[in-house]
């Protein structure tokens, strides 16, 4: 598809997304005073979201993990100012 001036975009943008989202167009580049300003495109689906728990099970733990919370907060206590 040709690129929109931006305010052909305004009027019409209902019309564009529908374009991209019915596969009529991959992409639509929208233009500000003859020049390339965005570009509209269609939102992957299965975009990967952050979750929390996502490296559960990549690694293990070891026992002696808490081994030295002592030995250290002593060591930021006596840093403290």
């Amino acid at each position: 598809m040709h690129p929109v001036n931006m305010s052909s975009a305004k009027s019409k943008l209902s019309r564009l997304v529908d374009a991209i989202e019915q596969g009529d167009a991959r992409e639509i580049i929208i233009t500000r005073n003859g020049r390339p300003a965005a570009k509209l495109v269609l939102l992957d689906a299965h975009a990967p979201e952050n979750k929390i728990g996502v490296a559960k099970g990549r690694f293990v733990v070891p026992e002696s993990i808490d081994g030295s919370n002592e030995e250290v907060a002593g060591q930021l206590l006596s840093a403290a100012p």
